[in-house]
């Protein structure tokens, strides 16, 4: 069928709406029309060659939508379904398998080779192949092919512009914190980078009844968004020693939990230095292969624990719900985050993110 999709020439870009032919689906994928997608930093990571999906190419891992067509096999959705395209894993895998399908060992086949999960082209240009099936899905289209391992039904009623925030950004920000970490009541916390991914992190910590609740960011409109969130405090990261100024605001000691949110070496480097004794820091920032972030090895004695997470670490089928539950009894204000933009101002809403101006864009692609 014909599609309209934002495709990514080049390395480094801009995207050109473009229209294309989608397949249709295999017996265990989903048709959705797509009603809006989230803008996440992995898709501008992405499009500047941090994956192996060759240009051209189409992006996009947070889709929302309504269900179109199934395929034969599939049982869980059917059309008509308002859903949510989240992230895809194999199932079978012993990761899978044990509940951990965030560390699926086809994850990255899977997710960012270009191709649908038995190996073909979802997307041509004519004869042309164009790369996709990004997170089995590549929602910045009119029209996703997903698969019935990622897709989440939802009311019709639930606002699927403000979910096109969940399925990347708050499941790994809120996962981490609640799934990870898993703070009590009187624990401190900090959060280092106030996007979308630490503030979801820092709304959970406030769930959780952390206190204080410290966020650090170098944009003055996101610590004072990150304030109205539920901060006690905040910091400025362009701060000489912010390590030294979390530790201050947590009676001297450092927190009990800190969250990497801004993929920065030297964000790392603070929210492990910021650590009290037997302290953990959860790394969920998105860098490129090959960065480090150099650790004073006596930071870590004394019992504090680095670790990474990825997905939030969680089962989507079963967490995203949870999610969205809370959003809608008024306790995630996911809303607060997100900027609507039209589908064909992508290249402007990228711009915005990147520069500070906007946290979550979220692309207007169709109608429920």
């Amino acid at each position: 069928m014909r599609v309209t999709a934002a495709v990514m020439p080049e390395r480094s870009g801009r995207w050109q709406l473009e229209e294309l032919e989608l397949a249709d689906p295999a017996p265990r994928e989903v048709l959705v029309r797509v009603v809006a997608s989230g803008i996440c930093q992995t898709d501008i990571h992405a499009r500047d060659g941090y994956f192996p999906v060759p240009w051209p190419a189409v992006y996009g891992h947070e889709g929302t939508g309504v269900v179109e067509r199934v395929g034969t096999a599939v049982k869980a959705v059917a059309p008509g379904d308002h859903v949510i395209m989240a992230n895809p894993s194999c199932g079978e895998c012993a990761n899978c398998r044990e509940g951990y399908e965030a560390y699926c060992v086809r994850s990255r086949e899977i997710k960012a080779c270009g191709v649908r999960m038995d190996g073909s082209i979802a997307l041509r240009r004519g004869a042309t192949p164009v790369h996709g099936s990004f997170f089995q899905q590549s929602s910045f289209s009119t029209v996703a092919l997903a698969t019935e391992g990622n897709v989440i039904k939802v009311a019709r009623d639930a606002p699927l512009a403000i979910l096109a925030a969940f399925p990347c950004g708050v499941n790994t920000g809120a996962g981490a914190v609640m799934n990870v970490l898993q703070p009590r009541a009187g624990d401190s916390f900090a959060v280092f980078g106030a996007g979308t991914v630490g503030l979801a992190g820092m709304m959970a910590a406030k769930l959780r009844g952390c206190d204080p609740i410290i966020a650090i960011d170098p944009f003055e409109n996101r610590l004072g968004l990150a304030r109205e969130l539920g901060a006690t405090h905040v910091v400025d990261a362009n701060r000489t020693d912010v390590a030294a100024e979390v530790r201050r605001i947590a009676g001297g000691r450092g927190v009990k939990f800190s969250l990497e949110a801004a993929g920065a070496p030297a964000a790392l480097r603070a929210a492990v230095a910021a650590l009290a004794p037997r302290g953990t820091c959860c790394l969920v920032g998105s860098a490129r292969a090959g960065v480090e972030a150099p650790i004073e090895m006596p930071t870590l004695q004394q019992g504090r624990v680095l670790r990474g997470c990825i997905q939030g670490e969680s089962v989507v089928k079963e967490f995203l719900p949870k999610l969205v539950e809370l959003h809608r009894a008024g306790q995630l204000p996911v809303d607060r985050l997100v900027r609507r933009y039209e589908f064909a101002a992508i290249n402007e809403a990228v711009a915005d993110m990147l520069s500070g101006r906007t946290i979550k864009a979220v692309l207007e692609i169709g109608r429920a």
